[in-house]
């Protein structure tokens, strides 16, 4: 087998679904697809990790359909976070620069004191991301090294999260037989693989329907401004069908894929579909108009909530580039005529770009956030590893056994 020197994989650890994508960064800077696995996700809810062994046995299930298809052996991932617990705070630092010139380190400094005013107890940071910088009277800039005053100031949006929450992803990834290179906001990752420089600039919201919360992001002038996290996504949806209709959460959830649509007004009154009862034992024929009914009421809820977040903020009169949406909801048939109605803005439904190779495995905004991450990966400069042959999650515990028993003695 060629070698491949630099491999960079995602891993989208869901409420739903456990989505594994491998990539190769090649020299020229494409990232190719190589690998794609998925599994169905029984440990998490709403984005937290509630029964380990299942995640564990999820996340090597995916690993390992990735790892046959690229021929190669999986060490370390990029995995995303999301759920509840996640916390966005913009606050800012001032400082007095001592020399003529700013410095890297006053950079760092002014960075480094602005994270410290904003940690509340209890919770982890895991991001810090700079939006601007000020010199004296001067604002908007983006990096301030080598400018000439006196006085520093930085704004910067830090994303929280609770501490056992990120240190479940962590053992449940170890458990697998992975090292984490890094964790990362889910709505950064999923904004690396669906948003254009150009939408960051003039304003954007991205807004990622996930199985078990919503995500929410606004960014402007290259910078992320705001997010948010809303307790509502494709499973309610789901759970709402099948209650409504009497029928299993497998069957709701396959119905609503087929048939749903998120605009009951646009579906004919005289379409029928069958419906498995619960018990299994018949099948009912139902109105497709009140499954319609039945998803419009949820999505139009998820998108008012939406609409309050976004308004609060202050920022929803800048944001020129509209609404992209993404995550495995938003393919629902409607969704985005629904959401423009609501929220006021352009709206379009946001697909995985910028990598090349197996594309038409991870073409679904479903696999947006796996894609991103492997994008965020690739642009950290010396990331990524040497791809080995193919090996069993056995073989990989036992590995990183041998290589944690090295590092402790």
């Amino acid at each position: 087998m060629a070698a491949r020197d630099r491999i960079i994989v995602g891993l989208d650890i869901g409420t739903t679904k456990i989505c594994c994508i491998i990539t190769e960064l090649k020299e020229n800077g494409d990232i190719e697809v190589i690998g794609f696995g998925i599994s169905e996700s029984k440990g998490l809810r709403r984005g937290l990790v509630v029964n380990m062994e299942h995640t564990v046995e999820a996340i090597g299930c995916a690993v390992e359909d990735a790892e046959r298809m690229a021929g190669i052996r999986v060490d370390e991932v990029f995995t995303g976070i999301a759920g509840g617990h996640i916390q966005g705070i913009t606050t800012s630092a001032v400082i007095s620069v001592k020399g003529e010139d700013i410095t890297p380190a006053d950079k760092k400094r002014v960075v480094d004191q602005a994270r410290e005013f904003a940690k509340p107890v209890g919770v982890e940071v895991i991001h810090v991301l700079t939006q601007e910088f000020c010199v004296d009277d001067i604002s908007g800039i983006s990096d301030p090294v080598g400018m000439a005053g006196s006085k520093l100031q930085a704004h910067v949006h830090i994303v929280t999260g609770s501490i056992s929450a990120v240190s479940n992803i962590t053992k449940c990834a170890q458990k697998a037989g992975l090292g984490l290179q890094d964790i990362v906001l889910q709505q950064i990752a999923s904004a690396a693989a669906i948003l254009t420089p150009d939408e960051m600039q003039l304003g954007v919201i991205l807004m990622d329907i996930g199985g078990g919360t919503t995500d929410i992001a606004l960014f402007s002038e290259g910078a992320i401004r705001h997010t948010a996290v809303l307790a509502l996504g494709g499973d309610h949806i789901t759970n709402d069908i099948a209650v409504g209709i009497r029928t299993p959460i497998a069957e709701a959830e396959r119905l609503k894929v087929k048939y749903g649509h998120a605009i009951a007004a646009k579906v004919s009154s005289d379409e029928q579909i069958e419906v498995p009862s619960i018990g299994g034992d018949t099948i009912n024929t139902v109105p497709r108009r009140i499954l319609a009914e039945i998803i419009e009421s949820r999505v139009e809820e998820l998108f008012k909530l939406a609409y309050t977040e976004i308004r609060n903020t202050g920022l929803a009169e800048t944001m020129s580039a509209g609404l992209v949406l993404t995550g495995g909801a938003s393919s629902l048939e409607g969704v985005a005529q629904l959401a423009e109605s609501i929220i006021h803005l352009p709206v379009r439904v946001g697909y995985p770009r910028g990598v090349k190779g197996l594309v038409e495995l991870v073409n679904s905004p479903a696999y947006a956030t796996a894609v991103g991450l492997c994008i965020y990966g690739a642009g950290i400069p010396g990331n990524g590893y040497k791809a080995k042959k193919g090996a069993s999650m056995f073989e990989r515990v036992l590995d990183r056994m041998i290589r944690w028993l090295k590092e402790v003695f």
